[in-house]
């Protein structure tokens, strides 16, 4: 499994919605995800990754966390 399909899912689980409707393009807001909701789930792809994602970075899309997940593990 990718790193977007792993984040799909994950943001899925929480915003309770499809995995398969999750696009690079989806906004965190559109899946009726707040601040916490996003670090909660930043900080639990920082250990399922091994990585350290800058919060301060994103564009507020499931795009720039995928991108920032994918560099950081480079």
């Amino acid at each position: 499994m990718d790193a977007f399909s792993k984040i799909a899912t994950a943001l899925a689980e929480r915003a309770g919605s499809a995995a398969d409707a999750i696009t690079p393009d989806t906004k965190f807001q559109e899946l009726s995800l707040d601040s916490l909701d996003v670090a909660e789930l930043i900080m639990d792809l920082e250990d399922t990754f091994s990585v350290t994602i800058d919060m301060s970075t994103l564009d507020g899309t499931v795009g720039s966390l995928v991108r920032q997940v994918e560099e950081a593990g480079k």
